[in-house]
This record gives structure tokens, sequence and C-alpha cells, in this order.
């Protein structure tokens, strides 16, 4: 192991470190990236199309994501592994091999649809080529994560999520109509299969399957190059001052999620839908949308927040998958180890990111991505989410430190939520 990176990541999330920014880390990053540039045109979609009525899902989903987020980490931290190499070592190789497949493949799809907004907006702000923004920003997020040094590398994914800012900017110069936006917060429905849609959509990209295995992984990657820090299981004595962090760690970071993902429905609403303009197809089309409507100013905020938001959600999903992979094949996997000990789990975080910008090259129609990231997203979920209750409420697993009855509770409406999303979306697409 490269003891400089060890210290180095001591130095960031260690115990001596109090500091809010140092406590910060897998949960807010976790957070931040889930509001990627796919989600980013969900909420885009939903406030245009739908105006505030569609604002109380953000309570819905906010405590859901706030529980099976500290689920995930809880997990990794108390054993010391990654989501996936758990469910290697209690579940059957069929099932592991399933849930990793359909995360590869809607990670890459993923990947597709945020390069490509990447690539719009550059294009939209600079002009010039748009396939050749998607190559450059591709290689940017490969080069940060195989070649810059771990801790260096960790500050500045969480210094990105200053980005998402923008967002509460943009909805201080959109005139929301406060008193409307209110009423948004009690549940509605339309009843349309429009509507459904939208719904399914939200939740397929506020609870998404790749921060799971991001943020369990990232807590055992915290011990791996941490040498004070051990698995609870064999450390219970950090158990409190850990667990104390995980849940301001990932409580924090869901709020973040919550409240962009609020702020862009917001802006979208008092501006797009209420000038009439509901046929947003991309977050791309939204920044465009904005600007006539709400100011250049507006416009250059939103196409900032696209930016940012996927240079920090694309190393995520791609990281994410290789983390699976590689804890599925048994292979040595962490971005704390340096490039050649752990070829195959860099190799596959390239590919994902390469596959992602090829497929821009083929015409993939980004809605039809969004679509399809979405219905992946709700599939996954559902036996990765069942999987991850029953592991926390295991005591061989979890030893002394299994979850509570009222976080399992609340997991397992994750579960049914998510395969109610399935089934309507099968629904809606026959």
């Amino acid at each position: 192991m490269d003891t400089t990176k060890a210290r180095g990541r001591s130095a960031v999330v260690g115990p001596s470190k109090p500091r809010l920014l140092g406590i910060l880390g897998p949960g807010l990053i976790s957070g931040a990236s889930d509001d990627d540039p796919t989600a980013i045109a969900t909420y885009s979609q939903a406030g245009a199309k739908f105006g505030y009525d569609l604002l109380w899902l953000s309570l819905v989903c906010f405590p859901i994501m706030v529980v099976v987020q500290e689920i995930s980490a809880r997990l990794g931290r108390t054993t010391g592994q990654g989501l996936a190499a758990n469910i290697r070592q209690h579940y059957p190789a069929w099932l592991l091999n399933g849930c990793v497949l359909l995360l590869l493949v809607a990670n890459t799809i993923a990947i597709e649809a945020d390069l490509g907004a990447m690539a719009d907006v550059v294009r939209l702000v600079a002009g010039g080529p748009h396939l050749l923004y998607v190559v450059a920003l591709g290689a940017l997020c490969v080069a940060m994560q195989v070649f810059m040094r771990y801790t260096r590398y960790v500050a500045i994914l969480k210094w990105t999520t200053l980005t998402l800012l923008v967002y509460f900017a943009a909805v201080l110069m959109a005139k929301v109509n406060w008193g409307e936006a209110a009423s948004g917060l009690l549940p509605r429905s339309a009843g349309t299969r429009e509507w459904v849609t939208t719904v399914v959509a939200i939740f397929g990209v506020a609870i998404s399957p790749y921060i799971f295995f991001w943020q369990s992984d990232q807590e055992a990657e915290d011990e791996r190059v941490a040498p004070e820090r051990k698995p609870l299981v064999d450390a219970p004595e950090q158990a409190p001052s850990a667990l104390h962090r995980i849940r301001l760690d990932t409580s924090i970071g869901m709020a973040v999620a919550t409240l962009v993902g609020l702020a862009i429905m917001l802006t979208t609403s008092a501006t797009l839908h209420a000038t009439g303009k509901v046929d947003i197809q991309s977050s791309t089309d939204a920044a465009n949308a904005l600007r006539p409507v709400a100011g250049r100013f507006a416009f250059a905020l939103f196409a900032l927040g696209i930016l940012g938001t996927g240079l920090l959600a694309i190393p995520v999903l791609a990281g994410s998958a290789a983390y699976a992979i590689g804890e599925a094949r048994r292979w040595p996997v962490g971005l704390a180890r340096q490039p050649l000990e752990a070829k195959a789990f860099y190799a596959t975080l390239s590919a994902a990111v390469v596959i992602g910008a090829g497929l821009n090259f083929i015409g993939v129609n980004p809605m039809r991505a969004l679509y399809w990231s979405a219905v992946l997203n709700c599939v996954v979920a559902v036996p990765v989410l069942a999987l991850m209750v029953l592991m926390a409420g295991n005591s061989t697993i979890m030893g002394e430190f299994t979850v509570d009855a009222t976080l399992r509770a609340v997991g397992w409406l994750a579960v049914g939520l998510m395969a109610a999303s399935v089934a309507v979306l099968a629904a809606t697409s026959i």
C-alpha cells in the first residue's frame, strides 16, 4: 500500500479532524453526484411540464435517500468491504453477477447521456464540434481517476460539489410564486401516463443504485488507506464516532441532492412552465430555454451547473461500476491503489467512460438514454436494496452493529417503492 496516500487520506477524514469539511466525504459526494445531468434533465422536465405540482416528491424521497445511503455506508464501514464484496460473500454468484451486469449497463448509458449533455453545454457557450468535447471531457474524467493522487482527487470532488450552489442562485432570479410553490408540497395526482412516468423517473434518479455501491466502497476505502481505522466488527470502540460521522455526512449529502432537485423544479416551473415552454428534452434544452426567459446570467448558471455536476458524477458512475465488477471478480480494487496495483480495476473504470463516450458517436437519442437509464436504475435498485437491508440486519455480517428496526422498515419501503416503479414502467412501456 502507498503509505503516502494513507497518511494523506487520514489528514482528510481522520478522527483527529473534527472540522465539517473533514467529516463530509462519501455521503456528500454521493448526494452531489446524484444530481448529474440526467437528473437535472428529469427535474427540468418535471418543472416545465407540471409546474409546482411535483415538488412534494422531494419530501417523500429525502428520508428514504438518507436511510438507504446510511445503510450502504454502515455496511462498508462495519465490514471493511464494499457492497459487491459483501453480496459475493453471502449470496449466490448468479444474483451478484446479474446485479453487477445491470449496474454496468445502467452506468454506461448514464455516462453517455452525461457526457453528451456536458459537451452540448460547452458547444453552446464556445461553439465547436460536439464530439470533440465528448472525447475531451471523457479523457479528463479518466485521467483524474487514474493519474491523480487519491487524497487530491477526493478533495477536488468535494470542492466540485460547490457548483451545485448555482441552482440556488438561479432560483433567486426566477421570480418564483412562493404561494403556489408551497401548495406543490402537498401530494396531488394528475393521473396521466406522462405524469406517472415522470414520477417514476424522479424516483429512479433520486434513489440511484450506483451511489449505493460508491458510498459503501468509499467507507471501505477509508479503512484501506488509514491504518488507524478498522472495520467496526474488529474495532467496536470506533463505532460511536464512525456512526455519528456517517449519519451527519449522509444526511447533509442527501439534503444537498434534494434541495438541488427542488431548486431546479422551482426554476423551471417559474420560468419555462409559466411561459408555456413545456417540451424540454434534456438538461441543455432547459439551460437554453432559460436564456430568453430569465436572461443570459440564468442560462450561464444553469449551464455551469450541468458541467460541474457532470464532472462530479461521471467519475462516480465509472468508479462504482469498477468497484462492483472488481469485487465480484476478486480483483484488487481501490482508487488509493496505484494503476499497476489494480490494472483490471482501472481498465474497467476507463472502459465504462470510453464506451459511454462511444455511444455518442452512434447517435443514441439522449431522451431514450435518459429513459432507459431510469428504467435500469429502478430494476437494479430492487434486488440491491433488498440485499442491503437483509445484510444490514444480519448479526452474522454486522456483529453488534446491525441497523435498527426503523431503518430496516424504511429500507423495505424503498424496496417496495422501486418495485412498484418497475411495474409502472413496464405497464407504460407496453
